[in-house]
């Protein structure tokens, strides 16, 4: 495929994108925005040249198209600026949509960062990063405690892994899931039990600490 047609598809997803931005959109988890962490995953996986950043977001049978979207992106971003930008939107489009597939979750296009997302999003990630998960239980009931101190114990105990251990990052990655729904849910007036919740893809490239950072 010569570049000017490459181009040409690249611009034609941008459009797509664009009527996307324009869609009134609920607050859904947060894996489908701009400044989401699988976004933040695709910029460090481009920036380093490393696709396995963002291989723990998707399916096994998935990382062939990843990895091939991943060159072809590395190829178009050196051509100019304007290339780079189109071929790094056309990389997030398609690691979000396949990303979202896995999940069994309908793709509605990125959504612009900023969005209100609550606050039990920005309190789980927060307690993650900062290893303190009492602020986000003062948000939730008493009797749920139990449970999601468990699964943020859960999450810390994997959110340590090489950057090139996908394997393990996978796991990261489900552990994470797992935590952030059940706080949604209890929030939300649900069980908050979502051990169950098996999440291959994840929301977490942007909060993890791996041995490469």
């Amino acid at each position: 495929m010569n570049t000017k047609k490459v181009l040409s598809l690249l611009v034609g997803g941008m459009a797509l994108l664009a009527v996307a931005f324009l869609m009134p959109t609920a607050v859904l988890a947060h894996c489908d925005g701009m400044d989401g962490p699988v976004v933040k995953a695709a910029q460090k996986a481009l920036a380093e040249g490393n696709v396995n950043f963002v291989l723990i977001w998707v399916q096994p049978g998935d990382e062939a198209t990843i990895k091939t979207a991943f060159q072809k992106t590395l190829a178009v971003r050196k051509l100019s600026p304007e290339a780079r930008e189109l071929a790094d939107m056309y990389f997030f489009e398609t690691l979000v949509r396949i990303h979202r597939t896995g999940e069994g979750a309908p793709y509605t296009g990125l959504k612009p960062a900023g969005r209100d997302l609550g606050p039990v999003i920005p309190a789980a990630d927060k307690a993650i990063a900062e290893g303190k998960v009492e602020p986000l239980l003062k948000l939730l009931p008493a009797a749920a405690h139990a449970g999601i101190r468990k699964h943020f114990t859960d999450v810390l105990a994997k959110k340590h892994y090489k950057a090139d251990d996908v394997q393990a990052g996978r796991a990261y990655v489900e552990a994470y899931v797992t935590f952030m729904h059940a706080a949604e849910e209890v929030h939300e007036g649900g069980h908050g039990d979502a051990a169950d919740h098996h999440h291959q893809g994840g929301e977490a490239a942007g909060h993890h600490d791996t041995e490469s950072h």
